[in-house]
């Protein structure tokens, strides 16, 4: 990949960083990979007529269905496995208290993740910058990952009422920064959630682009890094270290 380029974007003007977390900094589909194996063995061991009725694929598919008649929570992914699990519980008479226990084991799933090797050291030079922000569409917990002191503060689809790429969530975040959109860069790597969500609101954005793959157009951004240890030389590079440091 050719070396990132800076053209379009004010680094001088950068104050701090949103930051996408699923296949930013892990890869998520192992994760959820293990997390139905993990549920699906739960079911087998405290209500096996739920797992018998439900295997992984039928919950799978389940899920896509309960996503599908309820749009109102496309936004909100704990929603979306509530509601999932209560419509496999019913027919068997299993009340919300077995709803939140098949949940907790998602729970826990969700939150053992293997960062990518570059991940931690990057925050931990990122948050030596500038203010760090997690941004998500997902339900992942920075506090059980053991991750969230590198981060002012964490913002999510669930906690604002809508996903990325809606510019709300964007501006939410620049809100509570109080800074514009402009000294905020959103770091992702999904090129539509996170590079073209955040330019449509007037930040600049960086691509963390692992696989190497071409943009899909003329319009390719500025910043595209192959890592996050990419990112953070480039932040290094072109913001001052803070007063002291």
């Amino acid at each position: 990949m050719s070396a990132p380029h800076a053209g379009g974007v004010d680094a001088a003007q950068i104050r701090a960083i949103t930051l996408d977390l699923d296949d930013t900094l892990w890869p998520i589909a192992p994760v959820m990979a293990r997390v139905e194996q993990r549920v699906d063995a739960w079911l087998h061991a405290h209500c096996p007529e739920v797992a018998a009725a439900w295997p992984i694929e039928a919950m799978r598919a389940l899920r896509e269905t309960v996503n599908r008649e309820h749009p109102e929570y496309a936004h909100d992914y704990t929603m979306q496995r509530k509601l999932t699990l209560r419509r496999a519980f019913a027919p068997f008479g299993l009340d919300e208290a077995w709803v939140e226990a098949a949940y907790a084991i998602y729970q826990h799933e969700r939150n053992c993740v293997d960062c990518y090797a570059d991940a931690e050291p990057a925050l931990a030079r990122l948050a030596g910058r500038l203010p760090l922000v997690s941004l998500s569409n997902g339900n992942a917990d920075l506090a059980r990952i053991g991750l969230d002191r590198h981060f002012r503060f964490s913002i999510s689809a669930r906690e604002v009422g809508v996903a990325k790429p809606d510019p709300q969530i964007f501006l939410h975040a620049c809100e509570r920064l109080g800074l514009a959109p402009h000294q905020v860069l959103h770091v992702g790597d999904d090129p539509a959630l996170d590079v073209a969500g955040a330019r449509a609101v007037g930040m600049p954005a960086a691509w963390i682009n692992r696989a190497g793959l071409a943009w899909h157009d003329d319009d390719a951004p500025a910043l595209h890094f192959r890592d996050l240890d990419a990112l953070a030389g480039w932040i290094e590079a072109h913001t001052p270290p803070p007063a002291g440091g």
